[in-house]
């Protein structure tokens, strides 16, 4: 077995039934959604695909899973009309933090 390496920093994976039942065109869900990570992911490149059937087929909801999800046998149900909200309890899954560039740096160091 042989790895590779890849130029993204983490992979999210998209129900494609879902969306398709939700009235979106082939991957325009995935567009939408990684358009809503590049807002909150200061320069984390984050992957988004589709795949096929996740099993939970839920009303009005997306189904969507990340590497931290899928190792807790789990999957999101995203809600496609508050894509941008629901964005923030995605991040920490996907390893970004959420803090904002300034409280991490200390302006009164003279370093």
């Amino acid at each position: 077995m042989r790895a590779a390496k890849v130029k993204f920093d983490a992979i999210v994976v998209v129900c494609a039934k879902c969306a398709k039942r939700q009235g979106f065109a082939k991957r325009d869900f995935c567009r939408s959604l990684k358009q809503a990570f590049r807002r909150d992911t200061r320069g984390r490149k984050i992957k988004v695909v589709e795949s096929g059937c996740f099993g939970p087929c839920p009303k009005r909801l997306v189904a969507v899973a990340t590497p931290a999800s899928m190792s807790r046998r789990r999957v999101v149900l995203l809600n496609p009309g508050l894509i941008s909200s629901e964005i923030q309890g995605l991040l920490p899954d996907l390893g970004v933090v959420t803090a904002p560039i300034s409280s991490a740096a200390n302006p009164g160091s003279g370093a």
